[in-house]
């Protein structure tokens, strides 16, 4: 039986988290030249990032039904849980984690500050985020001086939020803050914050039990309704040194992903029992059906649409120039677990590259 640890972190306020990614990153990168990054075979152990979010119901599930574990064998798998992504890359370019379910931006971020330390390897989650704001707010105009909440500065969901915002010429004219997700619903409650651009099952939780409103659903601004809210990603040098253990990890996702599409019920209790493992507290069941009835599990990463995301992180005031892609999809190894269960291979688009 492998040991699992947890952590959950949770970043109370605002932080430059890219520049720590990047500092971070500097010392990863400088490690790299000493270390050979030829196949050594399975890996000792797999130290694997997520959030106690529904967007995560891959890496819930799998943990929860020992799909992962099972897929692994002797690789010990050590858990993680981060609040956001731009701590999680942190943990990423320094070397504490090897792979990670993670938001599409801070993937972005973290494998273009880094020059290449990272690669995504595999879809998770499309959809599951909304901006929901109080009962009166019927317009985007009416937004104008009030407050939002988006997780951290930088995610997926900050990037998104200050991306509409500006096409909707209202940056500078609403106030955006960074909170836990976990306190959202209460800040929501007091007053403090207006709404936010959450991911599930927050958002669902503040129309639920806040009485909150959908103002924007995300899916509407994609076509198809798709977009890349949680993918997977691994260090490189990992990914390079082993890559037999990367593609166990796919292959639990997948029976995870599979578990999903084939018992809905089942994979509600087994996120809800992590979910109270992770924070204390199950979710009622109306928000647990709300949240899984907005996102999609898939090994897919919509690659895509990843040339709109790095224009977003321009547009959101992320970076001052998009951020070249390439070569930061390898997706050999999903799709060796796909081919093999006679599944469609998927498109890593004009990610691919050395």
């Amino acid at each position: 039986m492998s040991t699992t640890k947890r952590r959950l972190t949770f970043a109370a306020v605002a932080i430059p988290a890219l520049a720590v990614a990047l500092t971070l990153g500097a010392c990863s990168r400088a490690s790299t030249t000493t270390t050979t990054s030829a196949n050594q075979g399975p890996a000792s152990e797999l130290r694997l990032g997520y959030f106690p979010n529904v967007t995560h119901a891959a890496a819930l599930i799998g943990v929860d039904k020992g799909f992962y574990t099972k897929e692994l064998g002797s690789t010990k798998l050590t858990l993680q849980t981060f609040n956001a992504g731009p701590d999680e890359v942190s943990a990423l370019l320094g070397g504490s984690l090897d792979a990670a379910f993670i938001g599409s931006g801070p993937a972005i971020n973290g494998f273009a500050k880094s020059a290449g330390a990272i690669r995504l390897i595999a879809g998770a989650t499309s959809g599951g985020a909304q901006l929901v704001v109080k009962p009166g707010i019927n317009s985007p105009a009416d937004l104008k001086g009030k407050t939002l909440a988006t997780p951290q500065l930088g995610n997926t969901q900050d990037v998104a939020l200050k991306t509409w915002l500006a096409k909707q010429n209202l940056t500078g004219q609403v106030t955006v803050t960074n909170l836990a997700n976990a306190q959202t619903l209460s800040e929501f409650q007091k007053g403090d914050i207006q709404g936010g651009w959450l991911p599930e099952p927050y958002s669902s939780q503040l129309v639920l039990t806040g009485g909150a409103k959908v103002l924007v659903d995300e899916s509407t601004l994609w076509p198809g309704g798709q977009f890349p809210t949680t993918v997977l990603v691994v260090r490189t040098q990992f990914l390079q040194q082993h890559p037999a253990t990367v593609q166990a990890l796919i292959k639990g996702e997948f029976d995870a992903v599979n578990y999903e599409q084939s018992d809905k019920a089942g994979a509600e209790s087994a996120v809800n029992d992590q979910l109270k493992q992770l924070t204390g507290k199950a979710l009622p069941q109306a928000v647990l059906d709300r949240s899984f009835s907005e996102i999609q599990l898939t090994l897919d990463p919509l690659a895509g649409d990843f040339p709109e995301l790095t224009k977003d992180q321009v547009t959101a005031g992320i970076t001052k120039k998009a951020p070249s892609l390439t070569g930061f999809a390898n997706l050999d190894a999903v799709n060796t677990v796909l081919k093999a269960a006679g599944k469609p291979a998927v498109s890593a688009a004009n990610l691919a590259g050395n």
